[in-house]
């Protein structure tokens, strides 16, 4: 284990783990980032919106995998899903969160 492993997690064992267990991908950039390219299965609530779409992520009852372009946002995304009780884990950009999922 490297020592980004030990401060990070592996997250791509993690991402994986999530999608075995049915997670959806959560991408929360804006309408205009997201028309300009996403992971096609994922759902898309922008960050602004998404304190007012819990109750609908809750009733889906599925992990969550949250993206964004860098990290940042989906970061934020997965501490407000947390609160709310929904298991979430940040998969950071969107590009690189396909590139994990396809490899």
């Amino acid at each position: 284990m490297g020592i980004f492993d030990f401060l990070f997690g592996n997250k791509k064992k993690n991402i994986k783990e999530f999608l075995d267990k049915g997670a959806i991908i959560l991408d929360v950039r804006t309408k205009g980032e997201w028309d300009n390219g996403h992971i096609e299965s994922a759902k898309h609530i922008p960050l602004d919106q998404l304190r007012n779409n819990v109750a609908k992520i809750q009733k889906m009852n599925k992990p969550v995998i949250t993206c964004c372009a860098s990290g940042a946002r989906s970061g934020q995304a997965t501490q407000i899903l947390k609160s709310n009780n929904i298991e979430a884990i940040n998969g950071g950009g969107w590009s690189s969160l396909q590139r994990k999922i396809l490899s």
